[in-house]
This record gives structure tokens, sequence and C-alpha cells, in this order.
């Protein structure tokens, strides 16, 4: 596990922060609301269980699926790569929720919403990587993957095959402030700063 303490201004401008797992994860309340062209507002509320956690060892990275969600993980090993969708669990707490903007942003941004970037602090701390895959192995449930922006313990949501005709698109446009950042995911992929 990683003991690294942060500041909460750290915490904030640190894009791509996420912290120790819980060793025991209980179910995830959202709570998403809607509000309907009567003006009425419904509050929704959705479970979500983990399906797993990251786990680092000996220098190498691994998603630990649990043993109800293996057999999901059928035909896995024929793609390169994999979506995995994570859980920014330390910015699970109401501050953080009621967060919609964010002035720390890095890079020369201006002040943006935090549907405008990968901020952890959101009001679903949702994470998404997309990672190499290097080895699947279905009899221990676990995918080794070359690395991902996550702690060890991290839980885990959610895994998509990596599909290019799904996943990307030809032409996009980007705001001026990260118009200089690479054009390609480097080949060992987004992993937590030293």
């Amino acid at each position: 596990m990683d003991e690294r303490r942060w500041t909460m201004d750290q915490k904030i401008i640190h894009w791509s922060l996420v912290v120790i797992g819980h060793s025991l994860f209980k179910l995830i309340t959202m709570e998403e609301t809607m509000d309907h062209q009567t003006n009425n507002s419904k509050t929704e509320t959705f479970n979500i269980s983990p399906i797993g956690y990251v786990r680092r060892n000996n220098g190498k990275t691994f998603l630990e699926i649990l043993e109800p969600y293996v057999p999901a993980l059928k035909e896995l090993e024929h793609f390169s790569h994999v979506q995995v969708f994570w859980w920014f669990s330390e910015f699970d707490d109401d501050m953080f929720r009621q967060v919609t903007q964010s002035d720390q942003a890095p890079y020369e941004a201006p002040v943006l919403g935090v549907f405008a970037c990968r901020s952890p602090v959101r009001p679903n701390p949702l994470a998404l990587t997309t990672a190499q895959i290097l080895k699947v192995d279905h009899q221990q449930g676990l995918v080794e993957i070359a690395n991902i922006e996550a702690f060890d313990g991290t839980p885990l949501l959610d895994l998509k095959a990596y599909i290019p005709m799904n996943d990307r698109v030809q032409q996009v446009s980007v705001p001026p402030w990260c118009a200089d950042w690479p054009e390609w995911l480097p080949p060992e992929g987004l992993g937590l700063e030293e």
C-alpha cells in the first residue's frame, strides 16, 4: 500500500491521484438529481458494488476480479487494451461531491467545471483509465495490466474491452490550454506519479 500523505490542495490539484482503497468496500450509493421539464425534481439512487480491486505487487499491476465476476473475463485476453472504471474512494464525501468547478487546475487551465476535466473531486467520483492488457489469468481472476493511476486496493466498478471503432474519434477539438498535449496515450499507459 502507498503510505504517502497529501494535503487537501494536493488532492484537488493532482488529477490522477487515487487513494488507498478500503479493504472492505461496502455498497456504493450514488445520487443523481434529474430536473424534469415540469420543474419537478426527482432523486434516484443507484447501487454499485465493486467487481474487484487494483493490486500492486513486486512492480506489477493487476486487476483482481472477485470470484462471482471471473466468468466475465472470458475472451478479454484477445484484446490489447481494456477500459477500467474505478472509484475515487477518498473523494466520496458530501464536501467533495458538492464541488462543481475547480480553480486549481494545472497546465495553465482556466477555472474549469468538473465535467470539463479529470478531477477526482466531482458529484460522483468515477474514474476511467484505458490500460494495456499484459495477461489474463482466468484461474486466479487476475488481469495484469501495464499501469493505472490508482493505488493498491482501489475499488473497480467495471471493465470494458477497448474497441477502436467505439472508443476513439478521428477528428476532435480541445481548448488551447491543452492543445499541446500528446495526441496518444503513451504505450506504457498512465500510472501513479512518483
